[in-house]
């Protein structure tokens, strides 16, 4: 009895190591490399921050595969093939592998972004192309989309712009950015996936090419990063999902080219990807929405940064180079917001989109 105490003592002990060593699943990163019309994908080890390639990766995808979205449910990603006008479905296996379920589903003309909201129901596409939103309800079974009727009757929503960046608030108001003489905003409320008419006050103006766009969790404050005059515009979420721009916005950058917005994980930080001084910027964010670059600040990325994600640990951020196309890993202090360069991973063109399957 005493020997078979000891050993469950042991057995114990030892699992208790084990489980202390941190989490031992796998997750997927998959991203769009539309120069070579392929999804690269790579096993994250949630422990480093390292990947390593999927046998069989990368995968031949649609016509210059510009944007990805995950489905909540993991079992699903999407695509959108900006040169087929169509929107591509793949079942994702447990080891990471993913299959492309056909046919592809049209889209408008020439999609460029994606967007889904949390419970994984609805799907938009944004339409370079044809200046216009699709969106599509999201079987929960079978991941297969179904265009729905836009109020003007079609299946896609006219928004009379080339949307550069587009994101979904909390309270399920869909904004989209645009660039004329001016940069703006505009935003539409969404019911059952249908967009109403713009609401009062929009569009909003913002810096010159607002391609950077982030809103934090709870859906309080919005900020763009204006490519052109290199400034980040902070904005006030209103009940109404209107924006109210704080004071002193926007802000004037000490680097040259945003292009993207990340808020961690713990929405203490704002990343912004400067693709002409190839850096990330990392700005705290205050209680009343107010960004100040933090002193550590910048940090170097392997060249011309376009696009970034944080895993769902919010333990390491990823960023697509353009000047150099690699994929490159950081880790993130959760206490100071530092990052930390980790390593870089060659693949065949810029990514465009990256996302991360825990």
């Amino acid at each position: 009895m005493l020997k078979k105490v000891a050993a469950l003592l042991l057995a114990s002990a030892s699992m208790g190591a084990w489980l202390g060593c941190g989490t031992t699943s796998n997750r997927y990163l998959y991203a769009a490399i539309p120069a070579s019309n392929q999804i690269v994908i790579y096993r994250e080890d949630p422990n480093a921050g390292v990947l390593t390639q999927l046998a069989g990766s990368p995968v031949t995808a649609g016509q210059a595969v510009q944007s990805l979205v995950l489905h909540p449910s993991n079992k699903f990603l999407y695509a959108a093939n900006s040169g087929s006008n169509n929107i591509s479905l793949y079942a994702i296996g447990s080891d990471g592998s993913i299959a492309e379920i056909t046919p592809r589903t049209n889209a408008g003309t020439a999609p460029t972004l994606l967007v889904m909201d949390s419970a994984g129901t609805y799907l938009y596409a944004a339409n370079s192309g044809s200046f216009d939103i699709s969106v599509f309800s999201i079987d929960q079974s079978s991941g297969a989309l179904t265009p729905i009727t836009q109020a003007t009757g079609g299946t896609t929503a006219p928004i009379g712009i080339t949307p550069i960046n587009m994101k979904l608030s909390s309270s399920g108001n869909l904004y989209v950015t645009g660039s004329g003489l001016q940069g703006f905003i505009e935003e539409f409320p969404v019911t059952a996936g249908v967009l109403g008419e713009p609401v009062a006050g929009s569009p909003f103006l913002t810096g010159n090419a607002p391609y950077g766009l982030a809103i934090d969790a709870a859906g309080t404050f919005l900020y763009t990063g204006n490519n052109v005059d290199s400034t980040i515009s902070e904005f006030a979420i209103n009940a109404d999902g209107s924006l109210t721009e704080l004071a002193g916005s926007p802000i004037g950058e000490s680097f040259v080219g945003p292009v993207n917005l990340l808020i961690d994980n713990s929405g203490k930080y704002l990343y912004v990807a400067n693709q002409s001084s190839s850096n990330i910027a990392a700005y705290s964010i205050g209680t009343d929405g107010t960004l100040t670059l933090l002193t550590s600040s910048p940090f170097g990325s392997a060249g011309r940064p376009l696009t970034m994600t944080s895993d769902p640990s919010g333990k390491y951020l990823f960023v697509g180079n353009q000047s150099t196309p690699v994929i490159q890993s950081f880790s993130v202090d959760s206490s100071t917001g530092n990052l930390t360069s980790i390593s870089s991973y060659s693949v065949p063109g810029t990514p465009t989109s990256i996302v991360i399957r825990p």
